[in-house]
């Protein structure tokens, strides 16, 4: 089973399966094909994680998030405002906007490195759906066609982006062939020279020459030196059920956890789902897990993350006696802002290999900029930064920045149950959060728990999908929350349910998701044939 937030990223994963790969390969080839007909999404010169179950059981964390170029530095911007709404604009857009934006990417060198380790099949074989699609051309959906009228005004600024995205200076339109000759050619080169072509090579050169030719500040070096952060996964129990998500610095599995343990010890089951009581509930445990990612969340490597005392349940028992069933507790939360422009896919396969994958050049289109001849669109990863000095989130060469991408797979008995994964910036954990409440405590299937609408707060206006009836609406406000239905509460969700013969593949209407499954194959061991 493969599930990705468009159809052609999907057939890309199950080709692999199909040729006798294994979920890691069909992931991979995912990947690389989500860059070609999802590219507002994920790209090359990017970033993300992926938390990975092996057959054996055993799981590994494969975190390569962009980083900070060498030459940043904590002032490298000018912010406009120290207040909301406007803490994270800065002079010229220069954080957004542009090559200053740009964070040291892992995305290539991250997949490669999964696909050598886990992987059957060669980098050259996982391309080739990617290589294919880039060449041939895909037909643009509604929802890409969208996303680049949003930012049409950006794009124009680039002629490399414009000239795909925006061809005879209009926006593309849903339907339109869509070819990228350049970009399958750099595709075709990193199949067969592999990552190094960028991390040191050739492409990684006019990368870096085009970047420094517009004002950036990354340089070869920050190429040559990048390396991914393989680490342990963080685990936690739920009413039984393991949960195994990302470790800092994103956000996700340590706070999912902690706040999984904090609704322990109410009975969700029974206040129902899409209640005044249940959503309040909801409500009033999000905000706790946002006061405390600002309170405690950085990149180790820069900060003292507390793990075992936010993941450990004394902690959540001491943090549920805080909360009230009959008023909104105001908070001071604050934090910086994420872009919902990510890719979030998951495969399985057989024998048990299990990935969950989260990826990104954090806004639309990234920083908007292409470099001339390969049509790499590079990251904004530094956009999520924080622009001031002095904070726990602020720029530091090296830097990683604290995200909440939430790729988590949750097992009971030492086998897999289902594994979840969004997209949507800092809606993510909390709706992650949701999607597993919607599982192990109101009994939903896989499609039933990604479509049910959401909530989502900071602990100011609480945001409702539409589909609430009025009464819960009125109830919420009787309790002091500011109510604000939105049209939809984070992005695309994909989710694998395993059972005993069976493997269940959903996704949510808030992406171009499709889950791909394979059935049958090659004939048993047992079977012998004469003649």
């Amino acid at each position: 089973m493969v599930v990705a937030n468009h159809p052609l990223g999907a057939v890309a994963g199950a080709e692999m399966l199909a040729a006798g790969g294994n979920a890691i390969d069909a992931a991979v080839a995912s990947l690389f094909a989500l860059t070609v007909v999802e590219p507002m999404m994920v790209g090359i010169f990017g970033g993300g994680m992926s938390t990975i179950r092996l057959a054996s059981g055993e799981y590994r964390f494969i975190n390569n998030y962009t980083v900070a170029p060498a030459a940043a530095t904590p002032d490298m911007y000018r912010p406009v405002s120290d207040v909301w709404p406007d803490y994270q604009v800065v002079e010229g857009r220069e954080n957004d906007v542009g090559v200053l934006a740009a964070g040291v990417p892992g995305t290539l060198k991250g997949w490669a490195e999964t696909l050598a380790a886990y992987g059957t099949l060669s980098l050259a074989d996982v391309m080739q759906p990617a290589i294919r699609f880039a060449a041939n051309g895909f037909r643009a959906s509604p929802y890409l066609a969208e996303i680049v009228h949003a930012v049409r005004d950006d794009i124009a600024r680039f002629p490399a982006t414009a000239a795909t995205w925006m061809p005879a200076g209009a926006p593309l339109r849903a339907g339109d062939l869509v070819r990228q000759g350049d970009y399958a050619q750099t595709l075709q080169r990193i199949a067969a020279d592999g990552p190094e072509v960028l991390y040191g090579g050739a492409l990684g050169e006019r990368a870096v020459d085009y970047i420094q030719a517009n004002g950036g500040i990354m340089t070869m070096s920050d190429l040559t030196h990048y390396r991914t952060m393989p680490a342990d996964v963080v685990r936690g129990s739920y009413r039984g059920f393991d949960i195994i998500g990302p470790p800092p610095p994103t956000a996700g599995g340590v706070h999912v956890i902690e706040m999984l343990n904090i609704l322990e010890g109410f009975d969700v089951a029974r206040l129902g789902f899409g209640t005044v009581d249940g959503i309040h509930l909801l409500a009033e445990v999000l905000t706790v897990g946002f006061e405390d990612r600002r309170r405690y969340m950085g990149d180790p490597a820069f900060v003292d993350v507390p793990v075992e005392m936010l993941i450990d349940k004394d902690f959540a028992a001491r943090r549920r006696g805080e909360i009230s069933m009959k008023a909104v507790r105001k908070v001071e939360t604050g934090y910086v802002a994420e872009s919902s422009a990510t890719t979030h896919m998951a495969a399985a396969d057989a024998d048990g290999n299990v990935i969950a994958a989260t990826h990104t050049i954090h806004s639309a289109f990234g920083s908007k900029a292409t470099v001339p001849g390969t049509g790499m669109l590079l990251n904004n990863t530094m956009n999520i930064f924080d622009p001031h000095p002095g904070m726990a989130n602020s720029i530091a060469a090296g830097k990683r920045v604290t995200s909440s991408m939430s790729p988590i797979i949750v097992e009971r008995d030492g086998k897999p149950c289902f594994c979840i994964g969004l997209v949507g910036g800092t809606r993510i954990f909390p709706s992650a959060l949701q999607a597993i409440v919607n599982v192990i405590d109101h009994g939903m299937a896989a499609q039933q728990a990604v479509e049910a609408p959401r909530v989502w707060t900071l602990g100011e206006q609480l945001e409702l999908e539409r589909g609430f009836p009025a009464d819960v609406l009125r109830g919420l406000a009787v309790r002091g929350h500011e109510v604000v239905e939105v049209p939809a509460v984070g992005g695309g969700t994909g989710m694998i349910q395993f059972h005993d013969s069976q493997l269940v593949g959903a996704s949510c209407w808030r992406a171009d998701g499709s889950p791909v499954g394979i059935g049958g194959g090659p004939a048993q061991r047992r079977l012998r044939f004469t003649v």
